[in-house]
């Protein structure tokens, strides 16, 4: 059972990474302090540092949790993180099983698309994050890789790069929905994407 002590330093954690989020959407990376992040969780900037030693230890954190808790991703001590709904449906390879995890994935874009933003934005101006995103984006990959492994699909010098497209194609839409003229409707698009993957990945 938790204690009440440990129940609390979770909530202050939580607090914080909530209240980063919502100034690095807000504010962007570069103009939110540490000072701004502890503030707005009614904490002190010591308080901060008990649970993150900087800043972009709390960007870290907000991409390793947040993000793969919304993208039900869990850890893995091969990949750093999995999600084994993607490695099923690659290695099942039918055009409407990917079809399906596509959809369910679009579903969570508009919860993850300002976590990979602000990932993106921490990136460009602070050196030690620079391969944030990429790190994440690779494990993603490893997951495509490990279906087609299982799946015996493919030689193993095609089955990582095929799984660079795919995600490449997928990051790119999920940045862009909503913003660019493509004239296709959500179900068009998620239809030529599928058709894509099943092209690349699929039985």
């Amino acid at each position: 059972m938790v204690s009440l002590r440990e129940a609390q330093k979770q909530m202050t954690r939580r607090l914080l990474l909530d209240a980063g989020l919502e100034l690095f959407s807000a504010r962007g990376y570069a103009a939110t302090t540490v000072d701004d992040i502890a503030t707005a969780a009614g904490t002190t900037r010591a308080t901060f540092y008990a649970y993150f030693p900087s800043r972009s230890d709390l960007m870290r954190a907000l991409i390793d949790e947040k993000l793969n808790e919304r993208l039900q991703r869990i850890r893995s001590a091969h990949r750093g993180s999995t999600a084994e709904d993607l490695v099923a449906a690659v290695r099942d390879g039918r055009r409407e099983v990917i079809l399906g995890w596509l959809t369910q994935t679009a579903d969570r874009w508009p919860s993850i698309h300002s976590i990979i933003r602000i990932g993106r934005d921490a990136a460009a101006v602070d050196p030690e994050l620079r391969d944030l995103v990429e790190h994440w984006l690779a494990e993603a990959i490893g997951d495509i890789e490990e279906g087609l492994v299982q799946a015996d699909r493919f030689q193993p010098h095609q089955r990582r790069f095929r799984g660079v497209l795919a995600m490449s194609q997928l990051d790119y839409v999920a940045q862009h929905w909503g913003e660019a003229d493509w004239k296709l409707s959500r179900e068009q698009m998620l239809e030529e994407l599928t058709d894509s993957w099943h092209a690349l990945l699929g039985s």
